[in-house]
């Protein structure tokens, strides 16, 4: 599971403008550990500037939630209660709890935000990089499992009966509050945006009279080599997953940061998984649920949940392509002008 949605940067193209009036405005700042980068139009740069502050003030806001770094956040006092009483949720998150807990159930456990206790020994192992012995993994699997949870919709409060239990929103978090943000934005009549939460993608219109926001997507074990073609995108939502970032090393294999919560240990496949999706925390899920599961597998969960999917692989140092039958369709043609 990612830590905290650590995953690989997709990479945004933008169109030149096309309206003398309209213009793009693009603004980064760090949070939740990565770059958050927020482009949207407007005819006026001070209101734009105000615009963003404002929604940067909100991801502030989200992340006090929702944020396991963060000591006082939410949802570290839900894990400092564990095995003690039940805490009573706040409405966002509330929400983000019942769209894991139904991302649990249709990736068939592969999605599972109780992974908390494993993420903190791997987490520690990579820092260290010390592979931890089986039997601390084997340990803290038991701790995990979100069917253990209780969460009770009369009262909205969410109980974790097991002392040592945690919640990780890693591989959610950042696709919620991309989307969150494309959607504040709409409803301050900014119709054309793209929110990028460290490469967890929401977007609204294309901008400036385009067809889409072009995005590319890395080829598999590399942080800068993209794939000759580019996605073309709009009032969707993408996310890509791999382990090019985050990993350890034993034995000669190669264990990414996305741990399988069923066997304690990262997934050792070398894929890059690509997820379009109506919304930003779906798409952000799904990429981390299909890279544990078996492709074939994979693919139907994608589809049931109204998404597509791409997974490219490196095999005997060949790419190799994955994907549900109408992925193809978000390509961009090949004459588009990248800028």
């Amino acid at each position: 599971m990612k830590p905290f949605v650590c995953i690989i940067t997709l990479f945004v193209f933008f169109t030149l403008p096309l309206s003398a009036q309209k213009k793009k405005f693009t603004f980064t700042e760090t949070k939740m550990g990565s770059p958050f980068n927020l482009i949207f139009v407007a005819t006026d740069s001070l209101k734009a500037r105000g615009i963003a502050q404002d929604c940067f003030n909100l991801i502030d806001s989200l992340s006090q939630i929702f944020s396991d770094y963060d000591s006082t956040s939410e949802v570290s006092k839900i894990n400092a209660n564990a095995g003690l009483s039940p805490i009573q949720m706040t409405p966002a998150m509330y929400n983000l709890v019942l769209l894991s807990q139904e991302a649990y159930i249709k990736s068939h456990g592969a999605y599972d935000i109780s992974i908390g206790p494993l993420s903190l020994v791997w987490r520690k192992a990579r820092k260290k990089k010390e592979f931890p012995p089986d039997s601390v993994v084997d340990a803290t699997r038991k701790l995990v499992g979100l069917n253990q949870v209780k969460i009770n919709k009369l009262s909205r409060t969410i109980y974790l009966p097991k002392k040592g239990m945690r919640l990780d929103f890693g591989g959610i978090a950042k696709g919620y509050i991309g989307q969150w943000i494309v959607d504040y934005l709409k409803n301050r009549g900014v119709m054309e945006a793209l929110a990028d939460a460290g490469g967890d993608i929401a977007m609204s219109n294309a901008p400036l009279n385009s067809k889409g926001w072009l995005v590319g997507v890395n080829v598999p074990e590399t942080t800068d080599d993209l794939l000759s073609k580019k996605l073309q995108l709009a009032n969707i939502s993408v996310a890509t997953s791999g382990d090019v970032y985050q990993f350890i090393v034993k034995n000669g294999i190669k264990y990414s940061h996305i741990i399988n919560p069923k066997t304690g240990y990262g997934v050792s496949s070398l894929r890059n998984v690509t997820v379009i999706a109506p919304l930003g925390g779906t798409a952000d899920w799904l990429a981390t649920a299909c890279s544990i599961l078996p492709i074939p597998l994979a693919k139907k969960v994608a589809l049931e949940n109204h998404a597509q999917l791409l997974i490219t692989t490196l095999e005997k140092g060949k790419i190799k392509y994955y994907k549900t039958s109408s992925f193809n369709k978000y390509w961009a043609p090949f004459n588009i002008n990248y800028h």
